[in-house]
């Protein structure tokens, strides 16, 4: 694979950076609360603000859906279709000191896996068909960085709001409250190494969050604070279009293709 001198580097940090988030999703998209004690017969009728909440978060029998989010280094997209075992994730990775862009797409349906990528921002980088590259997983040497379905709950919604430590409805479906991030479940939905960066300051995390009409969670965000060389940000998720966005399908055609030797280089470098 022909590149620009020190363009490789970046390629396996922007690689990493999705990868990260794919393993977080495979790690805690089936540590939602539904699974756990949170989903225990309740002894009041009226849940508390925090059960609300978990309740709201997507447990796969709402259907196919879209989602989006913005964690502090990329931004995502994508739908997922509990009925198929199936997500499609979209990520779009700033230029870093490299003057290097990226956007990354993962399909997954069952086992089966596909990619798509396209490098801009300088001359040699590789280039990629314009179509889902089929991936034969065998090949894939850091295949443990490329999850397997496990659980609609592809933004970890449900880690992060199990540990707020207090909850308040504001207004009907408007909540806000405080989030513990230092814990092991709810620092895995951040980027390695960023929850204890923040310190103390990890365990006081304001957020927001919205439920729709019908119960289910629209948004959450969280105002992660600054921390050494890192700014403030926004960690975002939104959730949307329940039961109606279109079923994820196996990509067909001109659509489709077999995956290049140069697209397994780049994911196991």
């Amino acid at each position: 694979m022909t590149q620009a001198t020190g363009s490789a580097g970046t390629i396996r940090r922007t690689v990493g950076t999705v990868a990260a988030v794919l393993a977080a999703t495979t790690l805690l998209g089936g540590c939602g609360p539904k699974s756990g004690p949170a989903a225990a017969p309740r002894t009041s009728p009226t849940p508390s603000p925090k059960d609300a909440l978990l309740d709201a978060v997507p447990d796969g029998t709402e259907g196919t859906f879209r989602f989006t989010g913005k964690d502090a280094s990329s931004t995502h997209a994508g739908r997922v279709d509990p009925a198929a075992k199936a997500f499609e994730i979209n990520s779009t990775i700033p230029a870093d000191s490299d003057g290097v862009t990226a956007k990354m797409s993962f399909l997954l349906i069952g086992d089966e896996l596909w990619i798509k990528a396209k490098f801009s921002g300088r001359p040699g980088l590789p280039k990629f068909p314009d179509k889902w590259m089929k991936l034969d997983r065998t090949k894939l040497t850091n295949s443990g960085d490329i999850p397997t379905y496990d659980g609609a709950d592809q933004g970890n919604t449900g880690p992060l709001i199990e540990a707020a430590t207090s909850v308040e409805e504001q207004s009907p479906g408007r909540y806000a409250g405080i989030i513990d991030v230092s814990g092991e479940n709810a620092a895995n939905a951040l980027e390695e190494g960023e929850a204890a960066a923040l310190g103390e300051a990890a365990k006081q995390v304001p957020f927001t969050a919205v439920v729709d009409p019908d119960k289910h969670l629209a948004s959450l965000t969280l105002k992660i604070p600054a921390a050494g060389d890192r700014k403030a940000y926004d960690y975002v998720v939104n959730y949307a279009e329940y039961g109606s966005a279109p079923k994820i399908t196996v990509p067909t055609g001109a659509a489709a293709t077999k995956a290049p030797a140069a697209a397994y280089e780049m994911l196991n470098s």
